[in-house]
């Protein structure tokens, strides 16, 4: 492991460890260098600030195992798998909800639902080529088709993921999971067969 990373987990600890006692906002650089036992130099080498280290824990902890779900047979796991990790870090999670603000914890929980969705979108596209006159859909219509579904889904899953965070993340993490899936179950198919059949035969 490179010194890099070794003082980027470092770092991620002593944040971790200090967003159990404290709000996020009320976390200095000075207390989160002392408590590594680094400078504020060695931290600026490494990130901007405070949040650009805190997106840093997520997407090391979370993203980057979620390369194997983003498909339609593992996107319930990978799904799963990140409110899981709320649960057993809740006390940090909700301190990034209620210290962060909505806006900031969106525009993340946003980019990790829409990398799973638009691979399921992308798939099951890929699944429905030989339908008639799908290979006479121009690209940038079928890319914008794929991006419109894939946002639609993402916002309604994101909305139940924020009403979840809301409450406390109390909700056995698989009932919201199972909610989700019957919703959607079929819905993008459907979704992308309108799509591909307005664009096929266009109202003149």
């Amino acid at each position: 492991m490179s010194n890099s990373l070794l003082t980027k987990n470092a770092l991620a600890r002593s944040l971790k460890k200090l967003m159990l006692a404290r709000p996020l906002n009320k976390i200095t650089i000075q207390q989160l260098t002392a408590d590594c036992g680094v400078t504020r130099h060695t931290f600026y080498n490494h990130f901007q600030d405070i949040y650009e280290l805190l997106g840093w824990v997520y997407r090391s902890e979370v993203i980057e195992g979620l390369e194997p779900y983003r498909c339609c047979a593992g996107w319930k796991q990978g799904f799963l798998s990140v409110l899981r990790y709320t649960v057993s870090n809740k006390t940090i999670c909700l301190n990034t909800f209620h210290s962060l603000g909505r806006e900031h914890l969106e525009d993340f929980l946003y980019g990790v639902i829409y990398g799973v969705i638009i691979r399921v979108v992308e798939e099951l596209d890929g699944q429905e080529l030989d339908r008639e006159g799908q290979r006479q859909i121009p690209e940038p219509v079928k890319k914008q088709a794929r991006h419109e579904i894939a946002d639609f889904y993402t916002l309604a899953i994101l909305e139940q993921v924020i009403h979840w965070l809301k409450a406390g993340a109390n909700t056995d993490p698989a009932e919201i999971v199972e909610k989700v899936a019957r919703i959607m179950d079929g819905s993008i198919a459907r979704s992308l067969e309108h799509y591909q059949s307005a664009a096929a035969h266009p109202v003149k």
